[in-house]
């Protein structure tokens, strides 16, 4: 049977590793790659290894960009003194969709969890800590997800951050618990904004 094959079982472990891909959809994504043309496989990998190549990290806020500094950060229209802290590129998008925010962002590429190793270290803090050092900001909003993870980061970051004079406040809830800020809609995002807190 083609899913004993060695080949087929590495494609579909490498569609099990996408966010929300289950072993049935994996397996149904590969059935699906090898049996399309041989063009449509050749412009999926193309697109994925053309990508890789050309997007990286915002060396200011580490969003994923073409360019560096991102065009957020670049923005003199933006209010650089209003800082979105967000766990993924996803969540910034998220925001930006809703197009009522008009600070810019750090994004942690995760979320504080010392049971899987994942501390203020491997979330490189130190680098959005440096960005606190200009007089200039005032306020960090604590975007992250209503998880305890997130959670938990949020309150790192009122106990480092709001000892040294900045204003730290917590998106409003209007994001479901346990969600993720790529799961809610864009009204829902910016009530979420604008009712935020001081924490």
């Amino acid at each position: 049977m083609l899913l004993d094959s060695p080949a087929v079982e590495r494609l579909v472990e490498a569609f099990r590793r996408l966010p929300g891909v289950g072993k049935r959809t994996a397996e149904r994504f590969a059935l699906h790659l090898l049996s399309a043309p041989n063009e449509d496989a050749v412009l999926l990998s193309e697109a994925v290894r053309e990508a890789r190549a050309r997007i990286a990290k915002c060396s200011v806020c580490r969003d994923l960009t073409e360019s560096d500094p991102c065009a957020v950060c670049s923005d003199e229209r933006r209010d650089h003194s209003v800082i979105c802290v967000v766990e993924q590129p996803s969540g910034a998008m998220a925001i930006e969709k809703g197009g009522t925010f008009r600070g810019v962002y750090h994004v942690l590429h995760g979320a504080l969890n010392p049971l899987e190793g994942i501390g203020p270290e491997e979330l490189e803090l130190d680098r959005l800590f440096r960005r606190l050092e200009d007089a200039s900001v005032t306020e960090v909003i604590a975007a992250t997800n209503t998880t305890a993870e997130g959670e938990a980061t949020a309150m790192y970051l009122l106990r480092q951050i709001g000892a040294d004079g900045v204003k730290v406040t917590r998106i409003a809830h209007g994001v479901p618990m346990g969600g993720g800020l790529e799961f809610s809609d864009d009204v829902t995002l910016a009530h979420a904004l604008e009712g935020r807190k001081t924490m």
